[in-house]
């Protein structure tokens, strides 16, 4: 475009004849137009291209931050899921160990029962108390007994009087059962030196050797309209057996010692409660231990030409019904076969060749006196 008007130009001036001078401006000013043209062009081409440079910079830019973006969610999603599954296995886990220590448990509970089913076809007393709140082993027996058999054991009594329920061991077998028994010696390994207050509440282990208690021995024998029987089983080292029996035996309160009384007197080894002399006498005697002396000595008792002052301290500090000490004491100390010592188990009115018998064992057990075998 720019030669085509140079050459109108040209032709002009000679048409027109026009000086070379003013030809020669326009034409430069033509081609000083064109160069401009060419300069604006290059300008607006650097220009675009600087345009173009710039929107492909902050293209790349984008992607970057998209690729980041991408690769940020990547990373958080890859750590949330790694958590999700932390926290599943833990939950399993959780699970399996609950499950476990319940199988665990159910095998322990099946092994139990089974060595209990083993040790009840072996031995014929149960260890574990059977939940029958009867009054006393008599009631227990009349009750449950005449329903179905009740075995020998360990049983739960609530006698009339008493604020609380206590286990006690029942004889359901011996002369009709429905004895609960009060004392039991067999082998020595329970200490009977002991004070007022282990007397009071009893101590020991209800399948060996024990003492219930004077306030349990009391709210059971002091039930309204009942009577209960006291019957003393005796066995020799030699293993001859003998009884004494009383009926009406009851005990009064704790303000007064818990006085005994016994009734008539039965049986084959003598009545040793009541003694040969009337100072023997321990009917109707409070209960004494070596801290709570109420054994009638006072200032003190001459024994054999020797002086006493309290006859649990004689009997190595046990408890009994002493009266000048008299000739009863079964919850002496349990000696060892072949020793005889005056301190030792005792039941005086016992004797052989004019001798006090060695006593092995005994036991004290009570029941309500209308049974058929004591009328």
């Amino acid at each position: 475009m720019s030669y085509n008007m140079f050459n109108v130009f040209f032709l002009i001036s000679i048409f027109f004849n026009i000086k070379d001078s003013s030809v020669v401006n326009i034409v430069e000013d033509v081609s000083n137009a064109k160069d401009e043209s060419k300069s604006n062009d290059t300008v607006c081409k650097e220009d675009c291209e600087e345009s173009c440079d710039v929107k492909t910079k902050i293209t790349r830019e984008e992607k970057h931050f998209m690729c980041r973006n991408l690769q940020n969610s990547i990373v958080s999603y890859t750590r949330s899921t790694k958590k999700l599954l932390r926290n599943m296995m833990d939950e399993q886990q959780t699970s399996l160990d609950y499950l476990s220590n319940q199988v665990n448990e159910l095998m322990n509970r099946v092994l139990l029962l089974t060595t209990e089913v083993f040790r009840k076809q072996l031995d014929p007393f149960p260890h574990r108390p059977v939940q029958s709140h009867g009054l006393d082993c008599t009631d227990i027996k009349d009750t449950i007994g005449s329903v179905t058999k009740t075995p020998s054991g360990l049983y739960i009594i609530h006698p009339e009087g008493s604020s609380y329920p206590f286990e006690v061991m029942c004889d359901m077998d011996y002369r009709g059962g429905g004895w609960t028994v009060i004392q039991k010696r067999i082998d020595g390994i329970i200490d009977f030196q002991r004070l007022w207050c282990d007397y009071l509440d009893g101590f020991g282990d209800l399948l060996g050797e024990f003492w219930l208690g004077l306030k349990k021995i009391f709210y059971i024998v002091n039930q309204k309209n009942t009577s209960f029987m006291l019957y003393v089983s005796l066995e020799s080292e030699d293993d001859t057996l003998a009884y004494a029996s009383y009926d009406n035996f009851w005990l009064e309160d704790e303000t007064r010692f818990f006085k005994m009384h016994l009734g008539r007197y039965s049986g084959n080894a003598g009545d040793a409660f009541r003694g040969l002399k009337k100072e023997d006498n321990q009917n109707a005697m409070p209960f004494s231990t070596s801290d709570v002396d109420n054994d009638g000595c006072r200032p003190a008792c001459l024994l054999n030409g020797q002086s006493v002052k309290s006859c649990s301290h004689l009997h190595n500090k046990t408890g009994w019904w002493f009266n000048q000490c008299g000739l009863a004491n079964l919850n002496g100390i349990h000696h060892f076969p072949g020793k005889l010592l005056a301190t030792g188990i005792q039941w005086g009115t016992w004797t052989k060749n004019n001798s006090p018998v060695k006593i092995k064992s005994v036991s004290m057990k009570i029941r309500r006196m209308y049974n058929p075998y004591f009328k």
